[in-house]
């Protein structure tokens, strides 16, 4: 093992990560700006009312994106788990 293997499994672990992070927030914080618009132009400033759209707005996209980001992580651990050998060396 050398700096650059190091440095290059971390790279992926990170881009895997921000990957995985990337739509759900994505949604999270267009849901979020279109709430903000609509409590300014209706001047209702109900707690409630930015907590439980994003909520409901989260667990969609994770519906949605779940296969997805499932494929993603179980691809990037059995190639980990498949090059365990050549890391070792």
């Amino acid at each position: 093992m050398n700096v650059d293997f190091i440095i290059g499994f971390a790279r992926q672990g990170m881009e895997i990560t921000l990957l995985m992070a990337a739509p759900v927030l994505g949604v999270g914080m267009v849901v979020g700006l279109l709430v903000s618009i609509f409590q300014s132009v209706t001047q209702i400033q109900e707690m409630t009312l930015t907590f439980v759209p994003k909520i409901l707005a989260v667990m969609v996209a994770l519906l949605f994106f779940g296969p997805w980001m499932l494929a993603k992580m179980m691809n990037y651990t059995e190639s980990i788990i498949q090059n365990i050998p050549t890391y070792i060396k």
